[in-house]
């Protein structure tokens, strides 16, 4: 038994005092992952987190959907699901949770941190308090918990604000802007209009679901009772839910920050109001047993205080792929600025405009100019409000706190500050220890000195060589212009032939096309077009034979435009590295199958070509002249683990029954650990929640494979793997001259492996 009998004092808290190499406040995906990825790296990390639970705005708390650069699949950015931690979580959610169900994603991001024994956790306590030892440097901060009623002191040498807010960074005096810059400061053409308003604002959504009879609804008093007030009501649909009234939004005329509380209660007053219409306008006959299941509680926020690191992201960065040395991130999500008023507003709710692929974020971004110890991560990070309007989604920002966390374990290692690691060897090793982490960065090869696997011979049992895609007795209508994405190595561009049904005599325009931009999908450029006039019948060959060369790698688009008379017929062989596309739209991230900018804003005009979604999205049936022979066992140690220019993977020959990878050495190897890059296809965006998918485990990724010595001696097998990145370690230790990868079965597509790496230790 406890008692006490009082006294004429004041009581104190229990204070925990908690010393650690990096402190990182703020538990949504950037500090999640930014902690899983130093605490991975080899540094105690503390991970401070004023909610109860992990995520952010990803959390069952406010459950949006993680997206980042594959925008749904929306834009032209192939491959271009981000890399490392963040993949990492949305293979695991999708393996488990393909239905999107926000509170599943919460256990994932829990028992992650949790599983990382150099990560202490400290939920629902909130930094109110930094110390500094000088005024460039922050030496401790305190944080209250009140759900143990205890305060806790924690000191580190390095300090990671990942909190969305900043409340490290303002506390300790960091520069920052709040709001839009005027077009003159950075020459940004979309810099917006005091009309727009200068903040985006906050959201907060609700659940409903079927209750199998007649539910009735009296709205609270505070409820909305002028639907008409919502310019766009009429696009209100009653079964729409979640994050996808993310329209629902206001705030953005007042202080993000400190107006946070009124804010919500004013979308509370929406939510509850477009529900009251719902139910009681009598316009939604289909909602007499809808019931209203959930309405958050905080408010999911876009933007407030912006740090200014040593630089500072512009709307240039971001439209002309501007190339960094320091480059350890990137992004790909639309500049996507919202009207100020939000909901309330009559401007579009959005607006949108792309460029023509992904682009580098540089790691000055990503600390403070003026506390030298302390890292910015999430949306905090050095970047103007437009380019802002792009960096400010979940994947892009979990994925720069992964170089926030890899830096500050590089930093602990050799006794370095963040800016530290600008001269070039350290930043060398920086990007060299993302890359081997997973990590991708646009334009970079993984060179490591320490991997075995650069020194021995591979070979393979077999390797694709594309001559066709046969096909499945189905067909697509040209009711839009349709491509097959295709892969070709320098010199004369292959013939590529489609078999087609011809309804009726009709003229067909074919062209090939490449993009302007090395490394860019953006089929902007015609490399060769021909009109082929067609005779009604079934099965015709249309040949697309390019007499034009190409001097580098990289990929072509195969296209048959749109003509409503013609249907092409289709292969269901899913390769990897091989997609189909059409000229088309995805309302969720653009207004049309064109990107057409009004004059004056800096964004270029294109055209989308997109992929269709599995279980859709079937390539065409073709065959290709000479072959395209890119899918050998050497592209498993080139450094890159995903199509780029290239497939960059080894893929078997469909026939071959027993798929082998061979690592052979001039003489015997130390061998303890091995990393294997399946393919779990970096199309895919994996939305994390509301979105349903059709599949567990993408149908390229390995599913079981052993690794045997040169003996055949079984060192080890993997039953049910689904994951990108397997890390084996071999206890004890193996010596051999020789490795051997047995690939038994896929998940369904020929199998394929992106990356071998050996290492001793």
């Amino acid at each position: 038994m406890i008692q006490s009998a009082g006294g004429d004092g004041v009581r104190p808290l229990k204070s925990v005092d908690l010393v650690a190499d990096l402190a990182v406040v703020g538990g949504g995906l950037a500090g999640t992952c930014a902690a899983i990825t130093a605490a991975r790296a080899g540094i105690r990390v503390v991970l401070v987190q004023d909610r109860p639970v992990l995520g952010g705005n990803a959390s069952s708390e406010v459950r949006l959907w993680i997206l980042g650069a594959t925008s749904h699949m929306g834009n032209n950015n192939r491959w271009a699901r981000e890399g490392g931690v963040v993949d990492e979580i949305l293979v695991e959610n999708l393996y488990r949770n393909p239905e999107g169900n926000p509170l599943i994603l919460d256990t994932i991001l829990l028992e992650m941190v949790h599983a990382e024994p150099n990560v202490s956790l400290l939920l629902n306590t909130a930094v109110d308090t930094v110390e500094k030892s000088n005024p460039g440097t922050i030496s401790k901060m305190s944080a209250y918990c009140s759900q143990n009623q205890t305060r806790y002191q924690v000191e580190a040498p390095l300090y990671c604000d990942a909190s969305g807010d900043g409340i490290v960074a303002f506390l300790a005096g960091a520069p920052f802007r709040m709001g839009a810059e005027k077009r003159e400061e950075f020459g940004e053409g979309m810099a917006p209009p005091a009309e727009f308003g200068e903040l985006l604002g906050q959201s907060l959504y609700f659940y409903s679901k079927d209750a199998g009879r007649p539910v009735r609804f009296v709205p609270p008093a505070f409820a909305l009772c002028d639907i008409t007030q919502i310019p766009h009501y009429r696009n209100i649909r009653a079964h729409d839910t979640g994050c996808r009234f993310w329209w629902f939004e206001w705030g953005g005329r007042m202080d993000t920050v400190y107006d946070t509380e009124e804010i919500k209660w004013e979308l509370w007053k929406v939510a509850y109001g477009v529900w009251d219409y719902i139910k009681n306008s009598g316009r939604f006959p289909e909602a007499q047993n809808l019931t209203l299941e959930w309405v958050g509680t905080i408010t999911g926020k876009r933007e407030s205080r912006r740090f200014e690191g040593d630089h500072l992201l512009t709307q240039q960065d971001v439209v002309e792929q501007r190339t960094h040395a320091d480059a350890v991130s990137y992004g790909g999500w639309a500049i996507d600025l919202h009207p100020a008023d939000g909901v309330y507003s009559e401007l579009p709710s959005c607006s949108q405009w792309h460029s023509k692929g992904i682009y580098q974020i540089p790691y000055r971004c990503y600390y403070s100019r003026s506390i030298r110890n302390l890292f910015l991560a999430g949306r905090i990070i050095s970047v103007s409000h437009v380019a802002f309007g792009s960096t400010r989604v979940m994947a892009t920002c979990g994925h720069g706190a992964q170089a926030v966390g890899m830096a500050a374990a590089l930093c602990r290692r050799e006794d370095l500050m963040p800016r530290d690691l600008l001269e070039s060897s350290r930043m060398l090793a920086l990007q060299r220890d993302l890359l081997r982490a997973g990590q991708y960065i646009p334009g970079l090869a993984l060179r490591d000195p320490a991997d075995l696997v650069r020194e021995a011979t591979v070979s393979a049992s077999s390797r694709l060589v594309l001559r066709e895609l046969e096909e499945d007795g189905g067909t697509v209508p040209l009711d839009a212009s349709r491509a097959m994405l295709l892969p070709v190595a320098p010199g004369p561009l292959p013939a590529v032939s489609f078999r087609v049904d011809v309804r009726e005599t009709a003229t067909l325009d074919v062209e090939v096309r490449g993009s302007s931009v090395e490394g860019n999908y953006t089929p902007d450029t015609c490399l060769y077009s021909r009109q082929l006039r067609l005779d009604p019948g079934i099965a015709r060959e249309v040949c697309l034979c390019p007499d034009t060369s190409t001097t580098k790698a990289g990929y072509i688009a195969y296209c048959l435009l749109r003509n409503p008379a013609i249907s092409v017929h289709t292969s269901s062989m899913r390769v990897t590295g091989i997609l189909s596309l059409s000229q088309s739209m995805n309302a969720a991230v653009a207004k049309g199958a064109r990107q057409d900018p009004p004059p004056g804003v800096g964004i270029e005009s294109f055209e989308f070509w997109l992929p269709a979604r599995r279980p859709g999205g079937k390539n065409f049936a073709f065959t290709v002249n000479p072959p395209l022979d890119l899918f050998g066992p050497e592209n498993v140690t080139n450094g890159v683990a995903r199509p780029t220019r290239l497939p960059n993977a080894w893929v078997a020959a469909a026939n071959d029954r027993a798929p082998r990878l061979t690592l052979r050495w001039s003489e015997a190897r130390q061998i303890s650990r091995l990393v294997l890059g399946f393919d779990t296809d970096f199309d895919h965006p994996m939305e994390s929640v509301l979105i349903g998918h059709p599949e567990r485990v993408v149908p390229f990724c390995v599913k079981r494979y052993r690794i045997l010595d040169y003996l055949e001696n079984l060192l080890f097998e993997s039953l049910e793997n689904h994951q990108t990145r397997n890390t084996i370690r071999l206890e004890p230790p193996v010596v051999a001259e020789a490795l051997h990868i047995d690939v038994i079965e896929t998940h369904g597509a020929p199998p394929a492996i992106f990356e071998v790496r050996a290492y001793r230790q």
